[in-house]
């Protein structure tokens, strides 16, 4: 079973990106579900939604303590929130920024991390180019797609299609298209500075 757990704000998508990478594991075939957090949903205040993906059913129903991933919608979140409570050691992490890791103060705890799993995507600004609008959620599951294998992009594009009306949809997969595009090039950029410091 793989375990994803998404940090964000009530307003950025948090609860419908879980609920699309469930629809993404259920076009490949998979048993997958996702909920969130319950809390107060006002606009701006923390929100935390879970994904699981599997082979076989799944019967657990609490939250996600241990993540295999972490999906991080605001980097604000990061001086506010314990959101690295429980990450598997070598996790992939996918934050919405333009910084790096070491930028945003993380280089100490990620120093051992594989490094083609920290990734740092410019959803915010992918959404407003190609959405119109600052919602970091479908960019950052494409990153995440990217990233990690665990769902394929045409998945993702096809779970799109299902939650949003034809015009929107079209949009919001140019943007998932240049997320993932973004993450397969900084992922072979990370590869690239391993082999040059070997």
């Amino acid at each position: 079973m793989f375990q994803v757990r998404i940090h964000g704000r009530g307003g950025q998508g948090v609860v419908t990106a879980a609920e699309m990478l469930s629809i993404a594991a259920f076009e490949e075939g998979r048993h997958a579900q996702a909920f969130p957090s319950f809390g107060s949903e006002r606009t701006g205040a923390p929100v935390v939604a879970f994904c699981r993906i599997a082979d076989k059913e799944i019967r657990l129903r609490e939250p996600i303590m241990e993540p295999d991933a972490l999906i991080i919608q605001d980097p604000t979140l990061l001086y506010q929130v314990d959101v690295f409570s429980g990450l598997k050691k070598g996790g992939y992490i996918l934050i919405n920024t333009t910084r790096s890791f070491d930028e945003l103060g993380l280089g100490d705890f990620v120093r051992d991390w594989p490094k083609e799993r920290l990734c740092t995507v410019p959803a915010t600004d992918l959404s407003r180019q190609h959405v119109g609008r600052p919602m970091p959620n479908v960019p950052l599951l494409a990153g995440f797609a990217a990233a990690s294998g665990v769902i394929q992009l045409e998945s993702v594009i096809n779970a799109i299609r299902t939650k949003f009306p034809e015009k929107i949809a079209n949009s919001n997969i140019a943007a998932a298209t240049a997320a993932y595009q973004f993450v397969l090039d900084e992922i072979a950029n990370a590869r690239q500075g391993e082999v040059a410091h070997a």
